[in-house]
């Protein structure tokens, strides 16, 4: 599919549908959503809040003319893949996922059904579209950030803490985005005179240990990086963070809120 006709179906969905629903007895539209953390997340359920509110905008009305169907993944690799396939079986008019870990097994699932995907770092390299010129396929979306930021949140660790001359990067070595934005953090490092050391996001008892053995010596700081595991582990990298008096910088407001 040309991204012209993408761009088109899309502003059909959110213009047209409510015309069309009319026309044909206010037959409901169906919006999937799959999302990469749970249903108490102090975050994406804001997030969530502001999606229907802005559709509400445009004239479509949940249990009206709309109908959204949420799965919360939590971050896991099965869930997000299960979720995937759960979605495309309900048969959507369009589908929604948030980050890499929801975006690349919805497009496992299905190369029909129009997705569109918001907080992917790096669409091109994670395989979710062949350029950003021209995306082609079923998906089109936001990226977040452009990789060299990660020298930007180095910098800003500097910034709040001069003394810092150890950083640990917490990644998913596992995405293009987490191999990504570590490259960018260690290409910034020598300039600072800081000495950086990837910490993958694994199973909350690992993390802890990694991070309480990094806090070990002195003058250490830490990084997190963007993942759907990040979002996953999120009360344990505040609470050790905070534990082990570590300064550190977050890719998202949502870490910050979480340590109030």
């Amino acid at each position: 599919m040309k991204r012209r006709d993408f761009i088109k179906l899309l502003v059909g969905a959110a213009v047209g549908w409510p015309l069309a629903a009319r026309s044909q007895g206010e037959r409901v539209r169906r919006v999937g959503m799959l999302l990469p953390a749970t249903a108490d997340d102090s975050e994406y359920p804001i997030l969530v809040k502001a999606f229907v509110h802005g559709l509400h905008q445009l004239g479509w009305t949940e249990g009206s003319n709309i109908r959204i169907d949420i799965r919360w993944a939590g971050g896991g690799v099965g869930t997000n893949r299960r979720y995937a396939e759960e979605l495309v079986a309900l048969g959507p008019d369009v589908i929604m996922a948030a980050g890499n870990s929801s975006a690349g097994p919805m497009l496992q699932a299905t190369r029909t059904i129009p997705v569109g995907f918001t907080i992917v770092p790096d669409p091109v390299g994670a395989g979710l579209v062949d350029s950003l010129a021209q995306p082609g396929g079923n998906a089109t979306g936001f990226t977040s950030f452009a990789y060299d930021i990660g020298g930007k949140w180095l910098e800003l660790l500097k910034e709040i803490a001069p003394h810092v001359t150890r950083v640990a990067v917490l990644r998913d070595s596992a995405t293009t985005a987490g191999v990504g934005q570590w490259s960018a953090i260690q290409t910034a490092a020598t300039p600072f005179g800081v000495e950086v050391t990837p910490i993958n996001l694994s199973d909350a008892r690992e993390l802890e240990r990694a991070i309480s053995n990094f806090a070990r010596s002195a003058n250490g700081g830490l990084i997190v990086t963007s993942s759907g595991l990040a979002i996953s582990h999120r009360d344990t990298i505040v609470m050790q963070a905070a534990k082990q008096k570590l300064p550190t910088v977050y890719y998202s407001r949502g870490f910050v809120s979480a340590g109030d």
